[in-house]
């Protein structure tokens, strides 16, 4: 199977029906609270998808040890989302994929994203804003996860730029551009995907 690099980021809740029409396999949501949730991510997991949830942005949640593992049993979630360290240790704990969020607004900012993927060491991580091909590069060779780039990419060139600049996902909230992108280099796959599912604790 084709390798998609495109991560649906689900913002608003009727966006829901399309990303379960739609090619990708991954979903980032981004909406939603703690008394709908369920009801969301059921019918994209029964459509394919694998989910994770932004535990700061899904209301009702909470951020501590018991909000994590009430998501990994009640929701069987694929992962999370968090710019928080600590919620990256108790997402480990209960078995769930962890996305560390950093943004790039300045050189300090990068220097201490860098600190924190190394010290919570995440199993991914998405760098935003995901316009800045020269500070992919350098993340990318600074990391050892897999990269995700998101924020403010509107156009299908910016997705091939951020791909070809070393990011392994692009995360977008235009439900337009959830299909395979066109690249100039040849699109990961086949051992590539099999190696990126394994490292994020997703079975192959």
């Amino acid at each position: 199977m084709e390798h998609n690099p495109i991560i649906a980021s689900i913002t608003e809740e009727s966006q829901i029906r399309q990303a379960i029409s739609c090619t990708v396999k991954r979903v980032n949501l981004m909406t939603g609270n703690i008394n709908n949730l369920g009801q969301l991510v059921r019918p994209l997991q029964e459509a394919g998808k694998q989910v994770f949830v932004h535990v700061e942005m899904v209301g009702g949640i909470g951020r501590d040890a018991a909000a994590i593992q009430y998501l990994a049993e009640a929701f069987k979630v694929d992962g999370i989302i968090t710019t928080k360290s600590n919620a990256i240790s108790t997402a480990r704990q209960h078995g769930l994929a962890s996305i560390q969020r950093v943004f790039a607004i300045d050189s300090a900012a990068i220097e201490t994203a860098l600190r924190m993927i190394k010290s919570s060491n995440p199993d991914e991580v998405e760098l935003m804003p995901g316009l800045m091909p020269r500070i992919i590069r350098e993340m990318k060779q600074r990391i050892k996860q897999p990269l995700i780039v998101g924020g403010l990419i509107r156009h299908e060139e910016e997705i091939s730029s951020a791909l070809e600049s070393g990011a392994d996902y692009v995360s977008i909230g235009d439900a337009s551009l959830w299909k395979q992108p066109k690249l100039h280099t040849a699109p990961r796959g086949g051992d590539d995907e099999k190696t990126q599912r394994s490292e994020i604790g997703v079975p192959i």
